[in-house]
């Protein structure tokens, strides 16, 4: 081949990256690791081990310790002895060995991105790039965090001991965005890395020996799937941090329930990639290569949807496949190609199974006509056109090099067709018209959207879904919030039954009784009779009856449900117009005090003193998320790129609420008013003994100008109404407070579309402190932080 034709063809011949310190690094291992637990490298207590090979070739790698019970434990208990001495650091101190951890990072970047494209797959460009650099931003900017926590986080304290369970397709990037923010704010860790690509987990944990890190700080403990259940089982772990498959994330919230377990949760994507018609259509082009074909493929964010405006679908489609063609797949450590190997031949299978079922459903298939290594895992970069919104391949994560496409005609349809789906991870928004491009990503269901962009990360920014994509957030301030615990909340104890009052019958005599009222439900407004036509007696704590209430059940729920749906307007009504709303509520509240207060003392036995008390704090809490409807508010980080992060609280929809018995009034206000000062809509379950006071409460809401359906009341029996609305797919999260077996009911069934639970095992709220019961730590739970990228400039 002469020189000329090398500049007609502009063909890249390879470049490939040497190993040579990596294998002499396996070498010298002898090709077996064992665990890394309490600073030294230790024999599987089994004997046992299991393969790891290299996805390029399907050459064996290593042997890896096979964890057991024994060696989780061994873990657990290094890092619990850790712990205390650990959170007990100085901040400034925890800083230096995060930024010890960064440095070292930096000075072995090109090892550790060697080693992650020989046992991953991936390109030596992404790893070497992307995805190192960005773990060594993670431990400098949580060094930050570390520095910070004493001001920062005053009012917080550390979890304690966390188990994380990270994946395969950014094995060393994960381990960062999770051990960084835990081990910055006093953690301590045991890490499971996935068992197709555990060796860049160890030679992190050796790594972080030489640098200083305390023994039993970072445990890293090597297995299967059984391995990552025993940490999730186990009973001294505090917190459960796992980023998977939505099926597995599924199984760890039902295993976790009652245990008290904090857990965060990234799942699953099928991430929409939106092109209208005034977009730049070769920068857009660009963008389906680092969304879809980035790392094969295996990203949770993928932009594996293509929506595209039908007027330039055709050219968008032409100059696509055009673009496919001078895709290049090949080793992974060749520095001139753009995709490498799948990550392990279970993977292809499906994926070549996958795209089978979408062709047979009617997708039309373009692959380009591009040559494949020999051996290993490969797979060419696809587009499926023609795609119908409830096709397997359309609804179903693939995880692979594939895109499929649907067209749409106006913004709206588009808004539709991107919601269309149980997941909630990210999105793409492709427009010239930024006011277009901004308003549709306010309407996307999506943790992050990137608008004329795709796949951006930065460690201050934080990244998490909704849906079945899991909630929780990691990076920024919002994910330090997820390994830190309110220091008001720590010495709570478990909260007394309530002394159930005996009914007492009445004699009657010649007198004219009182008129029979029955308090109805409040649904969408109004007052409403209960489905079953039930009610159940309310007793004074002397066994006299006081009133009656609706016993609400599954169809009054789904009734309050749906009028909650209808009231969507209230998200988008101003922060303003909700404080004021919030102010008028507390202000027709205070008068009618003295008769609040006595409905209370009839309910509970409390005194006069102490009813008109609560009835005071309700008022003040009202008050206080009236003040907070307008300043909780969003900020805009600043990446190290050309471009703005918009972190924009958003509210999570439909939220039911189960009241405790105790403080019928003061804890109904102070679950309900956060909710609906961020823009929530309500189905709140009153406290069960002492109902009466919220059902003449609505009567109150009626004379706000609360719209209706955005809190709705329905009477009942708590665990009744609460496994119904935890087993609702409409309702988006549930607050239950009461009894340990109740937030293990309601936990456990949330697992069905994974809404976001915040319970307290039982455990007793003091509702009059106001650090206890008041203030951020509500307001968050009741919001999603949606990141919003804007790039600008040149």
């Amino acid at each position: 081949m002469t020189v000329a034709r090398y500049f007609d063809e502009m063909s890249y011949g390879p470049a490939p990256e040497a190993d040579t310190e990596a294998r002499q690094w396996l070498a010298r291992h002898k090709g077996e690791f064992g665990h890394f637990i309490n600073g030294a490298f230790v024999a599987p207590s089994s004997g046992k081990t299991f393969e790891t090979f290299e996805p390029a070739t399907g050459a064996l790698l290593a042997k890896v310790a096979l964890g057991s019970a024994k060696d989780v434990d061994d873990a657990v208990a290094a890092a619990r002895k850790a712990q205390g001495s650990w959170a007990k650091l100085p901040g400034h101190a925890r800083a230096r060995h995060l930024y010890a951890l960064a440095r070292t990072i930096q000075r072995h970047a090109r090892l550790i991105a060697v080693v992650e494209a020989i046992d991953n797959g991936k390109p030596i460009r992404e790893t070497r790039d992307i995805d190192v650099p960005l773990a060594a931003r993670h431990f400098y900017h949580h060094a930050g965090w570390a520095q910070l926590q004493e001001t920062e986080f005053a009012d917080q304290v550390p979890v304690g001991v966390v188990g994380q369970v990270i994946p395969w397709n950014f094995p060393f990037l994960m381990l960062a965005w999770k051990v960084a923010p835990a081990l910055a704010l006093g953690n301590t860790v045991i890490l499971k890395p996935a068992e197709f690509t555990p060796l860049t987990a160890l030679l992190f944990a050796e790594l972080a020996a030489a640098a200083g890190l305390p023994a039993g700080v970072l445990n890293v403990v090597t297995g299967e799937g059984e391995t990552g259940a025993l940490i999730v089982e186990h009973s001294d772990i505090d917190k459960i941090a796992f980023t998977g498959s939505t099926e597995v994330g599924r199984l760890i919230r039902e295993k976790t329930a009652g245990t008290g377990k904090s857990l965060t949760l990234e799942l699953g994507g099928k991430s929409p990639f939106i092109v209208f018609d005034d977009a730049d259509i070769d920068g857009a082009v660009e963008g389906v290569v680092d969304a879809i074909w980035f790392n094969q493929g295996q990203v949770c964010c993928a932009g594996s949807r293509l929506l595209v405006q039908e007027g330039v679908a055709p050219l968008f489609y032409e100059r696509l496949t055009r673009r496919m063609q001078s895709l290049r797949v090949g080793h992974p450590l060749d520095k001139a190609i753009d995709m490498a190997a799948i990550v392990a031949p279970v993977q292809l299978q499906r994926i070549e199974s996958l795209v089978a079922k979408g062709v047979a459903e009617g997708a039309k298939l373009h692959q380009p006509k591009i040559e494949l290594p020999k051996g290993g895992s490969f797979y060419p970069p696809t587009l499926l056109t023609n795609v119908q919104p409830t096709s397997i391949v359309a609804t179903e994560e693939i995880f692979g090099p594939v895109a499929v496409s649907m067209t749409f005609r106006t913004p709206e349809e588009a808004i539709q067709l991107a919601n269309h789906s149980r997941y909630g991870l990210a999105a793409s928004v492709w427009s010239e018209t930024i006011g277009l491009a901004l308003n549709v990503a306010a309407k996307l269901a999506a943790g992050v959207v990137w608008v004329n962009a795709t796949n951006l990360f930065d460690a201050a920014a934080g990244f998490g879904g909704k849906r079945e994509s899991g909630f929780g957030r990691e990076g920024g301030r919002e994910g330090c919030y997820e390994y830190l615990k309110p220091k008001a909340w720590a010495g709570r104890k478990l909260r007394a039954a309530p002394a159930e009052p005996v009914l007492k019958q009445a004699t009657g005599d010649f007198a004219a009784p009182s008129l029979d009222r029955t308090a109805k439900l409040f649904i969408g407004g109004k007052q409403a009779r209960p489905d079953g036509n039930y009610s159940r007696a309310v007793l004074s704590p002397k066994g006299k009856v006081i009133g009656e209430v609706g016993e609400g059940n599954r169809k009054d729920i789904r009734n309050a449900v749906v009028a909650a749906h209808a009231a969507s307007g209230w998200a988008s009504a101003t922060s303003h117009n909700r404080a004021q709303i919030l102010y008028y509520i507390a202000e027709n509240l205070s008068g009618r005090a003295d008769e609040f207060a006595n409905r209370i003392s009839a309910m509970t036995g409390v005194s006069a003193a102490g009813a008109k008390a609560e009835v005071e704090a309700s008022i003040s809490r009202l008050f206080s998320y009236g003040a907070w409807a307008d300043k909780y508010e969003g900020v805009v980080h600043q990446p190290p790129l050309r471009g703005v992060a918009l972190a924009m609280p958003e509210s999570i929809g439909v939220v039911g609420v189960i009241c405790p018995t105790e403080a019928p009034l003061l804890g109904f206000i102070s679950l309900v008013a956060p909710l609906i000062a961020t823009g929530n809509r309500v189905v709140a379950v009153p406290s069960e003994q002492h109902p009466l006071a919220a059902t003449d409460f609505y009567s109150i809401l009626e004379t706000s100008d609360v719209p209706a359906g955005v809190v709705n009341i329905v009477t009942g029996s708590a665990m009744e109404l609460a496994k119904t609305l935890a087993s609702h797919n409409d309702v988006d999260a549930l607050w239950a407070f009461g009894t340990q077996e109740l937030s293990t009911v309601v936990e456990k069934l949330s697992a069905g579309n994974l809404k976001r639970t915040f319970v307290d095992y039982g455990k007793a709220t003091d509702w009059f402190d106001r650090f206890a019961a008041e203030g951020q730590a509500y307001l968050r739970r009741a919001t999603d932080v949606k990141n919003i990228w804007i790039p600008y400039g040149e």
